[in-house]
């Protein structure tokens, strides 16, 4: 018997914080530091095989605040670590986030220095905020990142999740299904992710079960019978013999339904076309082709460059832990307290202060032209990207739309990148501008901290 709970229960999110946060927490309410702040969510620079980031999760954590709540529990285990004043555990027994947050549409493109989110609220509240809001933000953006990139790849075709057993961890592995819907990737293999966030679910066969059966062709018949329209492994043996022995059971046998086989080993270029030729041959142009086997976004793009005639793809644990960009710096900075201006002046982590707001202009062509990061207050030509989703600690009415509304938001969003955007090098430029009153703001902010 578990005695502890396989997964996180969403009851304990509370605790799921960096030790700091509530050492942090506890020194601003032990001193009276009870006005409001601003923290911004952004990222400095791109990890150096992207041309962008797909900002997703930083909506759905957004559910996750408004119903974060210290229990009996909690405060008791608290009190085990002999670091908490009783009132101030009294302050956590009665915690309610109390603040707004502005957020960009899940789905959308950003580029360095652009705010995900802004969380704006009484100090003490909004710092407790900072991991849970780190790594709900980060796993959904980097996973979608790296999903996007193999649906450029695939030029239109099919590209299935199959990294379920390699991401780090089940929690992962669920929420990464829902940054690859708004990615914008055909199915998953994930059963309870894919039914949870209604991405169609997919799945053919393993070696095992045609190495368990007396005859591959007897595991084939199997399938066929049980699920009809099946994908059929086709390489435990001899790829080319496999597809052979097809061709004749279904010569023999019409009434039986067979869609497409699945390729995971060799040279997948040269199978694909060898096996195509076959079916046509006989007939079988139906039958689709799919492979799967340590694919990424580049050799998916070799494949589609040569011509194979692949129709889908199954890609595994270069999805799952996004292999080549695994990592995002993300930063959650405070810029404001007081109505001052605040900021970190780190060399290379200098941050820009006050609350933002990004303008994203379009082109003739509805690509983007030109991001400018602005203060909260400045008007730029272009549309907003950064929108109030909470106020008063509550989910402001209709700020958050259903997950298939935000599906084919993020579709739209993607679809104003530029072309070279979209390519799998990185081309070393960012569309972004910051605002004038943003840099004299950061020069102000300089010369008061060298007064100290």
């Amino acid at each position: 018997m578990l005695t502890q709970p396989p997964l996180v229960r969403e009851s304990d999110l509370p605790l799921m914080v960096d030790l700091y946060e509530l050492a942090m927490a506890q020194a601003y309410w032990t001193s009276g530091m009870d006005d409001t702040a601003v923290f911004s969510l952004f990222f400095r620079e791109l990890p150096a095989n992207r041309n962008f980031i797909l900002a997703c999760g930083q909506q759905s954590v957004v559910s996750v605040i408004e119903s974060l709540r210290f229990t009996d529990e909690h405060i008791e285990r608290l009190e085990s670590l002999n670091r908490f004043r009783p009132e101030f555990l009294g302050w956590l027994r009665d915690f309610r986030f109390s603040g707004s947050i502005y957020a960009v549409a899940e789905g959308t493109p950003l580029f360095p220095q652009e705010p995900m989110l802004e969380i704006e609220g009484p100090i003490a509240e909004v710092q407790l905020l900072e991991s849970l809001v780190m790594n709900y933000v980060h796993l959904e953006s980097v996973l979608a990142s790296k999903a996007v990139r193999l649906k450029f790849a695939a030029q239109g075709r099919s590209v299935v999740d199959f990294g379920m057993r390699r991401t780090h961890g089940l929690d992962a592995a669920h929420r990464a299904v829902r940054a690859y819907r708004l990615a914008g990737l055909t199915g998953t293999s994930n059963v309870l992710a894919g039914m949870d966030f209604n991405l169609p679910v997919y799945g053919t066969m393993a070696h095992s079960f045609v190495q368990a059966c007396t005859n591959e062709l007897d595991a084939f018949r199997v399938y066929a019978d049980l699920y009809p329209g099946t994908t059929l492994l086709v390489d435990t043996y001899d790829t080319r013999t496999a597809v052979q022995r097809i061709i004749n059971w279904l010569e023999q046998n019409p009434d039986v339904s067979i869609g497409g086989i699945r390729l995971d080993s060799g040279d997948l270029a040269a199978e694909a076309r060898d096996c195509r030729q076959m079916l046509d041959e006989a007939g079988l142009t139906d039958i689709s082709i799919m492979a799967s086997g340590g694919l990424d976004e580049y050799r998916i793009a070799e494949l589609v460059s040569s011509g194979a005639p692949i129709d889908g793809f199954g890609v595994g644990t270069a999805i799952g832990v996004s292999k080549d960009e695994p990592a995002l710096e993300l930063a959650f900075k405070l810029t404001e307290y007081a109505s001052l201006p605040r900021m970190k002046n780190s060399p290379g982590k200098q941050s820009f202060p006050g609350p933002k707001q990004i303008f994203r202009r379009l082109g003739p062509d509805g690509c983007i032209v030109q991001d400018v990061v602005a203060g909260r207050d400045e008007v730029f030509d272009g549309s907003p990207l950064l929108k109030p989703v909470m106020k008063f600690g509550r989910i402001v009415d209709g700020a958050i739309a259903p997950l298939d509304e935000r599906v084919r938001s993020a579709g739209k969003a993607v679809d104003t990148l530029p072309a070279r955007y979209r390519s799998l090098d990185p081309i070393g430029e960012v569309p972004v501008v910051i605002s004038d009153f943003l840099r004299a703001l950061q020069r102000e902010a300089l010369v008061k901290v060298a007064r100290g």
